[in-house]
């Protein structure tokens, strides 16, 4: 690692220029990325030893760096743990490109960061074979989301679609069952019996999801909540569902 004092980034500015992750465990999961391009490693002494305890560094630039220099570039919210990884948006992936399809999770304009990046990780902690989420209306890859998916950004599938509905009709007739959830649906969540593929709709919180999209839906399900918030942040919802629909495949 380069040992030469290099002057403090400036503040990035997460929604322009480049992507910045952070985070031990987010950085390790894109260092272990062979699809992930690296740019430079901003890391000190005692986070380089723990990242080097959990694996290879690989040939990426390194630069050695203070926590204090770190803030003044995340940002003083940033939870960094001593490492930042410059990178590239991870590469996406077209449908085709994803031979087996069991378990898909599909993001109807969800746009906030937090939600996306913590559906990623409850997809990838129930073995979801990918993400699927529209090119407008979603989230710009930031060290926000990549923090809250907590390393499930390079290690599911993320594929982005123009069209939505074209996409539903394509899992369909790969057969695959299409399972919406929506506060205003006629049937209550059940934990699920059938083993067969299955897609899981998330919309975003308020608006729900599109009217096309609840047409596309083989089911449509609702989440009855016995206490007296009857509503959960979608991420939360997407664990609940994410059980439901795996229940029988579990069991």
């Amino acid at each position: 690692m380069s040992r030469n004092k290099f002057p403090p980034r400036p503040r990035h500015d997460p929604d322009e220029g480049p992507v910045y992750l952070y985070g031990l465990h987010t950085v390790r999961a894109a260092l272990d990325n062979p699809l992930r391009e690296k740019r430079v490693l901003l890391v000190t002494p005692n986070a380089l030893s723990r990242l080097r305890e959990t694996g290879e560094i690989g040939r990426v630039p390194m630069q050695e760096t203070t926590p204090r220099d770190l803030d003044k570039l995340l940002g003083d919210d940033a939870v960094h743990q001593g490492a930042a990884l410059e990178v590239d948006p991870v590469s996406r992936f077209g449908l085709s490109d994803i031979k087996q399809l069991r378990l898909v999770v599909v993001l109807d304009q969800i746009t906030d960061p937090h939600n996306v990046g913590a559906i990623l990780r409850t997809a990838c902690a129930f073995g979801a074979d990918a993400v699927i989420t529209t090119a407008r209306h979603a989230p710009r890859e930031t060290g926000v989301m990549a923090k809250s998916a907590s390393g499930a950004l390079d290690l599911v599938p993320l594929i982005e679609v123009r069209n939505l509905a074209d996409t539903l009709e394509k899992l369909k007739e790969r057969g695959i069952t299409v399972i919406g959830f929506d506060s205003e649906a006629a049937e209550p969540l059940k934990p699920r019996t059938a083993t067969g593929p299955v897609a899981v709709v998330m919309g975003a919180e308020g608006k729900g999801l599109r009217q096309r999209t609840r047409e596309l839906c083989d089911e449509m399900v609702r989440l009855d909540m016995p206490g007296p918030i009857k509503s959960l942040n979608v991420s939360n919802a997407a664990a609940i569902a994410l059980f439901a629909v795996t229940a029988a495949g579990s069991s």
